[in-house]
């Protein structure tokens, strides 16, 4: 298909991107037999079509009202936070996709540089909603109290504990840089979707410590499990028996009770990925 732009179209990619992340088996991840002890994989099919509705409005409405529409309609279908990162990344990007001209990452530029006070309150409310694991309490414009700067300046604030608000910042140089080629190149070589959100997943693991474990377990943690995203890479990754091998003890490694080691933001950007590709044209039917 063709570059996506009809409000409906974008919706639709967003809603596949969000079905194709969480069916892929991606090591430490929500996948299909691969549950939570508060969140199945069916908890994260039901949130990836609740959001749709939201943004089809994206290029109607202001952005932090489509990030709060997108997440209390999560809410309603979900019992704990199974989404917050992928809204606050697809946000943006499917604003930029419904406006004409230039390429999609000018576009989205466009729409970063372009939030306001209010579009901080609405996502603070958001996140406030979803409550996501690990948040704690910053010292300067924590989430808990009005804003009084604009979206982007609050994620700047953010960046460096949040791979997520560091992409607001960066005009999403990881989700444009490495996430999406990594999943082009995967699927020229002819691997099938999940394969390729696999090794995109592990190419954007491999790249940066995961924040979500970061912000858990600690910053040495966090590049331990970077290291092995390497190593498996390294042993040929999905397009090799060894390298399934290594995947299967990755994914080992990182189950336990509390999900600690939830590569969970690297799994958001995975699905930035996969919507940036398929916005671009890379749904092949």
């Amino acid at each position: 298909m063709q570059g996506l732009s009809s409000p409906a179209d974008v919706a639709a990619a967003a809603q596949l991107a969000c079905l194709l992340e969480a069916s892929a088996p991606k090591p430490g991840n929500v996948a299909p037999e691969r549950h939570f002890r508060d969140t199945r994989y069916e908890d994260f099919l039901a949130s990836a079509v609740a959001i749709g509705p939201a943004l089809s409005t994206a290029g109607s409405r202001p952005l932090g009202e489509v990030i709060q529409a997108a997440a209390e309609a999560t809410a309603r279908w979900a019992r704990a936070n199974t989404n917050l990162g992928i809204i606050l990344l697809l946000a943006p990007l499917a604003r930029a996709a419904v406006r004409p001209g230039g390429t999609l990452r000018d576009r989205v530029r466009g729409v970063l540089s372009e939030t306001t006070v209010d579009d901080a309150a609405a996502v603070y409310a958001a996140i406030r909603l979803a409550r996501p694991g690990g948040l704690g309490r910053a010292d300067v414009e924590d989430v808990a109290a009005a804003p009084t700067v604009t979206l982007r300046q609050a994620m700047a604030l953010a960046a460096e504990r949040d791979a997520v608000a560091r992409e607001y910042v960066t005009d999403f140089a990881t989700t444009f840089e490495v996430g999406a080629p990594a999943l082009r190149a995967a699927r020229a070589d002819g691997l099938a979707w999940s394969d390729a959100t696999v090794e995109a997943f592990l190419a954007l693991l491999g790249t940066g410590p995961d924040t979500h474990i970061a912000r858990k377990l600690g910053a040495d943690a966090a590049a331990a499990v970077s290291r092995r995203a390497r190593q498996v890479t390294a042993t040929g990754g999905v397009r090799q028996a060894a390298g399934r091998e290594a995947l299967a003890r990755l994914d080992a490694e990182l189950r336990d009770p509390t999900n600690s080691r939830n590569p969970g933001t690297t799994a958001d950007l995975t699905c930035a990925a996969l919507f940036v590709v398929i916005l671009e044209g890379g749904w092949d039917r």
